[in-house]
């Protein structure tokens, strides 16, 4: 950490995505409106599963904290990318640079054991229906929560104590519209092989487990689908997965685009496409996924809206 008061550069700008100021108001208006419906979806869902008791349930418990996490990503990112749109100031402190980058790492760990703690969950949802309520018990489940916000902070911790052993006594201009890993690493005076293999093992290792967990999980219930004779049993299977699988593909398809590669191999225009996505657009998809996909959701929304008078009674 004494390589920070050591450093030449007190801020960073950002660069941001295109210098065409027509374009910029365009991409301010989308993210905006990208952001509102993150927001909005996310609280949403958390309202919902919270009113609804019906909801109350190991699966919505951990998609309570998915939204949560959403809500996050989205204050994270975006508030600073509008105002670095909208404005001629794109500078960024220190110290801001780096909280930035250390909630990132933080949020994404915590998601991926989110999402195989959620595959766990439709393993035994399906594989053993009679012993569900007992395994997939509070406890558990509060373990399994506990677990996950355990890896997320020693990834990001871990991850930070490497980067400020990093002097920056070059350019502190980052060509991205937020403080990510790999345009930081190239500003550093020092050689960042190490400290960027680190960062590949700590990102690779919490990807590649959490994923083994889906994949095994899901091996499993494809195996036990097969087996289920009637067709209408088949389908309920799937359509109670369904939504989660395409969550989890979305997510670590940009995951492993952008981090699981070298410094080297960075791509500019590439790169900032996917972080637009993986950092602004995903946090408005999750919501949109469970909730558009998902019965109970949707009946859950006419119920909690009818007790409070909003909806006529639908008899």
């Amino acid at each position: 950490m004494n390589s920070w008061n050591n450093t030449n550069v007190h801020y960073f700008i950002l660069v941001g995505l295109t210098d065409s100021g027509e374009i910029q108001l365009v991409l301010s208006l989308l993210f905006l409106l990208i952001y509102l419906i993150s927001e909005l979806g996310n609280l949403g869902m958390i309202l919902i599963i919270c009113l609804d008791h019906q909801l109350h349930t190991p699966m919505y418990f951990f998609l309570t904290h998915l939204s949560f996490l959403d809500l996050c990503y989205s204050n994270v990112i975006t508030p600073k990318t509008l105002v670095n749109l909208l404005t001629s100031s794109k500078s960024i402190s220190f110290m801001g640079c780096f909280t930035q980058m250390y909630f990132l790492v933080l949020l994404s760990a915590t998601e991926c054991f989110i999402l195989s703690s959620m595959a766990y969950d439709r393993y035994i949802a399906i594989c053993n229906p009679l012993h569900y309520p007992v395994i997939m018990s509070p406890r558990l489940c509060r373990a399994l929560l506990t677990g996950s916000y355990t890896v997320g902070f020693m990834d990001s911790f871990v991850n930070n104590l490497c980067m400020s052993s990093l002097s920056f006594c070059k350019s502190n201009i980052i060509h991205d519209f937020f403080c990510d890993l790999s345009p930081i690493l190239i500003l550093s005076c020092n050689e960042t092989y190490g400290t960027e293999m680190m960062i590949m093992f700590l990102a690779g290792s919490t990807t590649i487990v959490s994923l083994i967990i889906i994949c095994v999980s899901y091996v499993c219930i494809l195996s036990t689908i097969l087996k289920i004779t009637s067709t209408s049993g088949k389908q309920k299977a799937f359509s109670t997965c369904a939504s989660h699988l395409l969550g989890v593909t979305i997510f670590y398809g940009t995951i492993i685009f952008i981090y699981l590669k070298p410094k080297k191999s960075y791509s500019l225009g590439k790169d900032q496409v996917a972080s637009v996505f993986y950092t602004i657009v995903n946090p408005m998809l999750n919501p949109l996924i469970y909730s558009l996909r998902n019965k109970e959701v949707k009946n859950a929304f006419i119920r909690v809206m009818q007790k409070r008078g909003v909806f006529r009674q639908i008899k």
